[in-house]
């Protein structure tokens, strides 16, 4: 059966919207948790004396899930590839034609950009002026070419996994979902920290949409990191896993 382009868009807008309202939707919680708390570190972003990299991981695992559940319902549909840098490394690596990159990207922008608007009716100020809505940049000490190699080398494992699991046609199936997830949980946990693990253009895009058209932050000096880093990381995969696997 062959799914039209607009069913396929409409696919990623949708699985994009789930992993931006669940997953930045944890991150604008845990701060809003957090308000008026003491941390116990200067980077410590969680609840009280419990924050840190508990935080990460729960955050982690809410993208994970959100991710996991999102390719397991739509991936028949679209692929479910949720992120622009993935999608720009398929088509780089001939596995998505031209003609749909464009669209794939629109829609990725579109379900992100709903998702953090949404957020902020359903919540209210609080999750601009307290949560960001879940926006990412580096933190203290992190310089902006900093960002960008922990960005390109979070999306580079991403997307290794990607290609291991779901893209080649000897995976094992089934185990999509929850290896590119976990994944999403591994990476956020460790380098949350460091630049807010965005790993997808698309992700930043919709808060940062969002603080701007509701008069939050305006970080959009920082959306070059969240745009170069992730692409090269996943182009740079899914060279790789080619190469690594050509007979």
């Amino acid at each position: 059966m062959t799914i039209s382009l607009g069913k396929r868009c409409v696919a990623e807008a949708v699985g994009m919207f789930i992993l931006v309202f669940f997953g930045t939707g944890a991150a604008i919680v845990t701060l809003m948790l957090a308000s008026g708390t003491t941390p116990s570190t200067p980077f410590n972003i969680g609840i009280g004396a419990l924050g840190g990299l508990g935080d990460w991981l729960a955050i982690g695992l809410a993208f994970g899930i959100a991710i996991a559940g999102s390719i397991y319902a739509l991936g028949r549909i679209s692929g479910c590839h949720i992120n622009p840098a993935v999608t720009i490394a398929l088509f780089a690596t001939r596995r998505l034609p031209g003609r749909d990159v464009v669209p794939y990207i629109a829609a990725q922008l579109v379900g992100a950009a709903a998702a953090s608007l949404l957020l902020a009716w359903v919540i209210g100020p609080d999750a601009v002026t307290i949560g960001g809505l879940g926006a990412t940049a580096p933190f203290a000490g992190i310089g902006y070419l900093q960002a960008i190699v922990i960005e390109a080398i979070g999306t580079f494992l991403l997307m290794l996994v990607i290609m291991g699991v779901a893209v080649d046609e000897r995976a094992t199936p089934g185990f999509a979902g929850l290896m590119v997830g976990l994944a999403v949980a591994g990476i956020i946990t460790t380098t949350g920290n460091l630049t807010g693990a965005s790993l997808n253009p698309a992700r930043t895009f919709g808060p940062y949409l969002g603080d701007w058209l509701l008069a939050g932050q305006n970080l959009w000096a920082f959306f070059p990191i969240y745009i170069i880093g992730p692409i090269v990381g996943a182009v740079l995969a899914a060279y790789l896993y080619d190469y690594l696997t050509e007979e």
